[in-house]
């Protein structure tokens, strides 16, 4: 006889948030008041940085250049368009000459260099209109963010005989910045009316629509404080904002959809409202909770990589999914509490359905649509679960030819100011500029070993030409231009070869292709740590929620494969370049090295949300009629609709944001989305019921020793399980007595919401033995009713 835990575990958290619901929603709205003033101005803290590892040997030697050779590392770049006249025109010279002599005299300005100083070929351009001056801005990224600011208007524009432009590293970066957040603001603009016009046609009432983005709101902004906060300790990607938004969306729908529909289930059973809260928390707030954990666990493991584009994630992540946990089960039962049958208030179905029965007949067919769904299924198991699993691994196989690459300008708009400037720089200039790599020499060696050493890099397989050494001290530079793409397989060949290379002092390597090699061994050093942890931990958690062996490993499984879809569609969409014209974005041919990891961990907390939703309805009705069968469409009949109307709504969120300009933020928008729905719509409603079919009851075996340790530690319902299993009358074998049964409930109990006098009295509800039962048993515990969390 299993442990009655809910009660205990729960009945003093119950006692605690409706004490005083109105005191705490006032702490609420106040905390939340602080939240904004906060975290105001937390954008403009942010980076746009953070792929490169930085305790990488591409990363310290750049800061050495960057002390020793600022020229050697230029970070912003005018382009000098002199027209028609030649860049070698006397005129043109001069203007030049002097626009760079203006610009080494700028504060934070160092390394300054042009074509008309050195006649160095890789700055002018083929054509000879063009070329370039270049400079190093000096300070952390938010600081040279300002000088750029400072400076971009003094020299952007028409100067005599010339036309200049501002591009270059820095400014590609700060016009990113600049429009992610244009463009957050626009989604949540977008998202947030969207969102609550689908919540409306979940719930029909609007008061209840309401709560969900209540939840929502209190956790972006507590997030957005959070954030602010961790900035001044740390660089935090300003990409953690988009994944802020969804998120604390996304969640808080998914939590407040099965909390408040549990809720007004057990209102119109006829519970008071402190006893709906109740059993509210003991059933659908334990899964939210299971749930909070698995995907905060999932984002978590970010933590283990060292860039901080990754680990930006994690710190908002396990933000947005705490501060959403914790409204939806603090402030959400308080507010329900003072709300009570009001939470049914303007309910839009009664006024577009007078005729009998019409809302009732709704909620009942969906509810059967996905028994039947459930049954169909179940009844060709090994069918739907072979061809599943072949049509998700046959999406998944554009992932095959993934390539890894780096993050550039091709991510902005072509209209950008900065990306038209790389664009010609590309185009037109022999080199490719800033594209190639640099070797840092330290230590004493003679000028002639110096020179011996240059002609080892020149003979390198792979270089086109070498320039230097540039000497400082007891250390000299030497620039390397690989033959092909900057950052292509042979260009990462040459960063390991001249790694190699034998010299008579210490070397070093750094530039594109060097950054995308340690970010790659990086992520792949760390990966297998990350994904142990997130196995390791949703294993336990899954277990500790069902007492079974098989069913965390099922779960994992089918996560993982729920994934594919999504993987093979950033391939063939974002590195092949299909859809590129529809969706507004350039191909590069690669995709950026750390977007896979960040997509994974997120689609795997979300997946695991929805997987633990419907798991935790599947084992609350196994326990309490032994059915196993029954249970499987019990739980999909009471969650599919949810979960699909939950994966709708993120998947709205994620397509607002995926409609970002820039294209990291729409494959990570996108992507998310596409995973979201395949999981709630294939496999939570096609995979999982045909594998714990074919599986049997087996699905529920664990030795015994787990077992006891399951009844002593577990988070489980207070049900008593059947003495021994017999298929009830409403098993899957004779689904028409179960379907009229459910049907008879959700009748009574929409009429008792509705305020029908005594319906609520007489909500018939079934027993183990598949017998009926009245509402209440003689425990007080509530019956569980068809519909809910």
């Amino acid at each position: 006889m299993p442990v009655a835990k809910g009660p205990q575990r729960f009945g003093g958290w119950t006692r605690l948030v409706t004490a005083r619901p109105r005191l705490a929603l006032l702490a609420a709205l106040v905390l939340t008041a602080l939240a904004v003033f906060a975290g105001s101005g937390v954008g403009d803290r942010m980076a746009s940085g953070g792929w490169e590892a930085p305790d990488a040997e591409s990363a310290w030697t750049t800061r050495a250049l960057e002390r020793e050779f600022p020229s050697s590392q230029p970070n912003v770049l005018l382009l000098i368009d002199s027209g028609a006249a030649s860049v070698d025109d006397p005129a043109v010279a001069a203007e030049a000459s002097r626009l760079t002599d203006r610009l080494a005299a700028e504060e934070g300005i160092t390394g300054v260099g042009s074509y008309w100083q050195t006649h160095t070929p890789a700055l002018r351009a083929r054509d000879g209109h063009e070329a370039l001056i270049a400079a190093h801005i000096t300070g952390e990224e938010k600081d040279a963010g300002e000088t750029l600011d400072r400076i971009a208007p003094l020299f952007d524009g028409e100067h005599g005989p010339v036309k200049v432009s501002v591009g270059g590293p820095i400014a590609v970066r700060h016009e990113m910045q600049s429009i992610i957040q244009e463009d957050l603001l626009r989604a949540e603009l977008v998202a947030l009316p969207v969102t609550l016009v689908l919540l409306v046609m979940v719930f029909g009432s609007a008061v209840a629509a309401l709560l969900p983005l209540g939840v929502g709101i209190v956790a972006i902004l507590g997030t957005n404080a959070v954030l602010r906060g961790i900035t001044e300790l740390t660089d935090v990607s300003v990409f953690a904002q988009n994944l802020t938004t969804a998120l604390g969306l996304g969640l808080a729908v998914d939590y407040a959809l099965f909390i408040v529909r549990r809720f007004r289930e057990e209102m119109a059973a006829g519970a008071d409202p402190r006893s709906a809260i109740g059993t509210t928390l003991r059933t659908a707030g334990r899964t939210v909770l299971f749930s909070a954990l698995t995907v905060g666990v999932s984002l978590s493991a970010m933590l283990v990589f060292p860039q901080y584009f990754l680990r930006s994630f994690a710190y908002a992540g396990i933000a947005v999914v705490l501060l959403a946990a914790g409204a939806a089960l603090v402030l959400l039962p308080a507010a329900l509490m003072l709300l009570g049958p009001r939470v049914n208030a303007l309910d839009l179905r009664h006024a577009l359905a007078r005729r009998r029965g019409a809302a009732v007949t709704e909620s009942v067919t969906a509810g059967r649509g996905w028994a039947r769904l459930a049954t169909l299924v179940m009844r060709r198991a090994p069918v739907f679960a072979m061809a599943t699993l072949a049509a998700l691994v046959l999406l998944g196989l554009p992932f095959l030819g993934v390539k890894f690459g780096t993050a550039d300008d091709r991510q902005l708009p072509e209209s950008s100011a900065s990306r038209v400037v790389q664009d010609h720089i590309r185009e037109g200039f022999p080199g490719s500029p800033g594209g190639g790599l640099t070797l840092l020499a330290r230590g004493h060696a003679t000028p002639a070993q110096y020179t011996a050493l240059r002609e080892r890099i020149a003979g390198t397989e792979g270089v086109a030409r070498v320039d230097g050494p540039v000497r400082a001290a007891d250390s000299a530079a030497y620039s390397v231009v690989p033959e092909g793409e900057a950052v292509g397989p042979g260009a990462q060949r040459l960063v390991h070869d001249l790694r190699a290379l034998d010299a008579p002092v210490e070397t070093s390597v750094t530039g594109t292709a060097a950054v995308l090699v340690d970010s790659k061994s990086a992520i792949a050093d760390r990966l297998p740590w990350a994904v142990a942890i997130i196995v390791v931990v949703t294993l336990l958690l899954v277990f500790l929620l069902t007492g079974s062996i098989l069913i965390p490993v099922q779960a994992v499984a089918l996560n993982a494969l729920s994934l594919t879809a999504m993987f093979g569609a950033v391939v063939w969409v974002f590195q092949d370049g299909h859809l590129s014209g529809l969706l507004s974005f350039t191909s590069t041919g690669d995709i950026e090295t750390t977007l896979p990891v960040l997509m994974f961990c997120v689609a795997f907390g979300l997946s695991m949300d929805y997987g633990v939703f419907l798991l935790s309805r599947i084992k609350e009705e196994f326990d309490r009629t032994g059915d196993h069968e029954g249970s499987i469409a019990f739980g999909l009949r009471h969650t599919g609709g949810l979960i699909t109307a939950a994966a709708v709504i993120l998947a709205v969120v994620m397509v607002a944001i995926g409609a970002s300009r820039v294209t990291n933020t729409k494959m990570l928008g996108l992507g998310i989305a596409l995973a979201v729905l395949m999981d709630a719509m294939v496999v939570r409603s096609l995979l999982v019921p045909s594998v714990m079919k074919v599986m049997g009851r087996a699905t529920w075996w664990a030795p015994t020793p787990l077992r006891a340790f399951h009844r002593r530690f577990g988070l489980g319902e207070a049900a008593a399980a059947p003495a021994a299993y017999a298929p009830s009358a409403h098993a899957l074998s004779t689904h028409a007595a179960f379907d009229h049964a459910a049907s008879d409930r959700d009748a009574a109990r929409y009429a008792a919401s509705a305020g029908t006098p005594g319906a609520a009295a007489s909500v018939p509800a079934q027993g183990a033995d598949g017998g009926v039962k009245s509402a209440s048993d003689p425990g007080g515990r509530t019956t569980t009713i068809p519909g809910g969390s």
